[in-house]
């Protein structure tokens, strides 16, 4: 029997341990360990709550996780709980699936003014996460700008244009449906420093804005190329930009405005104590298609700033990690002996959902070649769970998590598949006697 610690219950820490049952077969013990008291990271509070259909994915994991050899071990936080030196001294193998849940930082002067909000917290707050449940951003502005042009920054603005009707079958929380409804926005400035054949969004999320009730995306078609280079793009990204080319055409006929403003880089934020404008400098592409700025600036009156501009995964004491990348240094997943990472731990926060897969077989090919064949001198499973009661530590078990799925369906609004509870003593609670 061999003992295997997963640190993050997201995409990449079920995938891994989908990846080891299918190694080792019943001669595994996989324990996924959380910090929050309940399963599924990524899926849960950074996937949009209007995008059901990729969320399903949750069904795949829970089937792994209600297996006899693996086991989800809640409200145990790494680094205060436990360390990842006794983790090791516990189990075989420790793989790290922390995933990328931090911002990068705007770094631009006005940053740290009131109303600038990083898009993990944003989606956080929108999402029910218990650590930005209480965010309360400033959405009684008629406009917001959105830093950035991949997918998180279109369902930032597909969110903050959408009308209460359109969030029928989201599981949206509470407090961001009402105060979205109360919204006063007109207009979402998207802002990317480069052009529309460098954008990172993908041909749904960007077909959606096209069919929004309130809303209506707005290009310039002086941003583009000549249509002709469109053919020398890949197929995805062709699709993507021929919505682009699409929305030149729309009737502006609806209360809200999402403006695509290319080659605009924000260089500052103003305001009087709080956001109420944004400097933006136009940018050219350099020959090796980077954004170089012109030194023509202009102004966008504005709100609230969310800035998406990629995540990083917060580092660990005493793990090596590339500060510039935002990700644990490894060698193809290798760390050290016994431990390992996937996901966007391991390669940044790149990829889809899926792109984590291969991630947890990789390294779970690597362990069955090192481990196979012997047995165990480590305590793993008892042993962890020796060290956390002596600690009194309450840990939540998939059986728990699914005490707080029941209560969380059963207390939904009309039309809504759950409502999250938002604070972890409300989940710990929810699991009953």
């Amino acid at each position: 029997m061999r003992h295997v610690a997963v640190i993050g219950s997201g995409p990449a820490g079920y995938y891994s341990a989908e990846a080891l049952q299918k190694e080792f077969g019943e001669d595994v013990r996989v324990d996924v360990i959380d910090r929050l008291p309940v399963p599924y990271g990524l899926i849960r509070f950074g996937v949009a709550p209007d995008h059901q259909s990729i969320k399903a994915v949750a069904k795949r994991y829970e089937k792994v996780a209600l297996s006899g050899n693996v086991r989800f071990v809640g409200n145990v936080m790494v680094g205060r709980d436990i360390s990842i030196p006794e983790l090791l001294d516990l189990y075989d193998a420790v793989i790290l699936a922390t995933g990328a849940p931090n911002d990068r930082p705007l770094d631009i002067p006005g940053s740290d003014l009131p109303g600038v909000v990083g898009s993990a917290a944003f989606v956080g707050w929108y999402n029910g996460h218990p650590e930005f449940a209480d965010l309360d951003p400033p959405l009684d502005c008629e406009a917001v700008a959105v830093v950035g042009n991949g997918n998180v920054a279109l369902d930032v603005a597909r969110i903050l244009a959408k009308t209460p009707a359109e969030f029928v079958g989201s599981d949206i929380v509470a407090h961001a449906f009402e105060a979205l409804g109360n919204a006063k926005i007109r207009t979402i400035h998207l802002l990317g420093r480069r052009g529309p054949h460098q954008i990172a969004m993908t041909p749904k999320e960007l077909g959606e804005l096209g069919h929004l009730e309130a809303a209506v995306p707005k290009v310039d078609l002086a941003d583009f190329p000549d249509e002709l280079d469109d053919v020398l793009l890949e197929p995805g990204m062709r699709k993507s930009v021929g919505h682009l080319r699409s929305f030149a055409a729309m009737s502006h006929d609806k209360p809200k405005i999402i403006d695509f403003d290319f080659f605009a880089a924000p260089v500052a934020i103003e305001g009087n104590g709080k956001v109420e404008r944004v400097i933006v400098e136009r940018t050219h592409l350099t020959k090796d298609l980077r954004s170089e700025g012109t030194g023509e600036t202009y102004s966008i009156d504005c709100g609230l700033v969310v800035s998406c501009i990629g995540y990083k995964t917060p580092p660990i004491d005493g793990i090596p990690y590339e500060h510039g990348r935002g990700r644990f240094a490894n060698d193809e997943g290798f760390i050290a002996p016994g431990l390992y990472c996937v996901g966007w731990a391991r390669r940044g926060p790149t990829g889809t959902i899926g792109t984590n897969r291969p991630d947890g077989y990789e390294v779970a090919e690597k362990l069955a070649a090192e481990l196979k064949g012997g047995s165990s001198d480590k305590p793993g499973r008892p042993g962890l769970d020796a060290l956390l009661a002596a600690r009194g530590v309450d840990i939540v078990t998939f059986r728990d998590w699914q005490k707080i799925e029941a209560a969380e369906t059963a207390r939904a609004r009309l039309g809504s598949p759950r409502e999250k509870f938002t604070a972890i003593e409300d989940m710990l609670n929810a699991r009953g006697g």
